[in-house]
């Protein structure tokens, strides 16, 4: 599992709350310590730099917000982001800075470091998406099995046990995700891999790869 940690999938310096992360293993750690990491960090924004919306949100006032977006606190849009036409943030979210939230997009209790892009019909739930990843229109993550059981990670035959009933997917940094692409409950993706469209996707997949239709993975060249 050494080639999932945090310290393998998320370059921290691509996120404006890199003490989410401080003390963790597994960057799946973090999933119930976003709500209270917004109403503290929230507090201390800048706000020269942040406007504070209500309680317990603070939008960047150079980020923009569509007027027909829906955005519920607690969250944290930051700087240069676009949050597009009836985009739908339901809380607990954190939006970093240039990031694109785009056209029906639904986010609820996750965090996209910089640069992120979900720009088309894409559901981001109970998930972590690393620096500069990309979402294709209609891709979702999945973040509650079928059964209601607790969410595993299983890598190589070993698995890991994350006592959550909800937790979507975990993106490294540069990853691409095909469009209308189901990442399953639990799946965790390597820097710089790209998952083709209309796959299904379980597991651990490795860094740097290519992760096909029917499920084979090769080596990106």
């Amino acid at each position: 599992m050494d080639r999932f940690t945090i310290d393998s999938l998320l370059d921290l310096t691509h996120t404006a709350f890199p003490e989410l992360f401080q003390g963790k293993t597994y960057p799946w750690e973090v999933l119930g310590e976003i709500h209270d990491l917004i109403l503290r960090a929230g507090q201390k924004l800048d706000p020269k730099l942040y406007e504070q919306k209500g309680e317990d949100l603070w939008i960047a006032r150079s980020a923009k917000v569509a007027a027909s977006a829906c955005v519920n606190g607690p969250a944290i849009i930051g700087e240069e982001a676009q949050i597009r036409h009836c985009a739908f943030i339901r809380g607990d979210a954190i939006v970093g800075a240039g990031a694109v939230v785009g056209n029906s997009t639904e986010l609820k209790n996750c965090v996209l470091f910089e640069g992120v892009q979900v720009p088309h019909y894409n559901y981001v739930g109970d998930s972590i998406l690393g620096y500069r990843a990309h979402m294709g229109a209609g891709s979702i993550c999945s973040n509650v099995r079928s059964d209601k059981k607790l969410v595993t990670v299983r890598c190589a035959g070993q698995a890991v046990e994350t006592g959550r009933k909800k937790f979507g997917a975990i993106l490294g940094d540069g990853v691409e995700v095909g469009c209308g692409s189901v990442l399953n409950p639990g799946t965790v993706i390597g820097r710089g891999t790209q998952i083709y469209p209309l796959s299904s996707v379980r597991g651990c997949v490795p860094g740097e790869s290519i992760h096909k239709q029917d499920g084979e993975i090769i080596k990106r060249v």
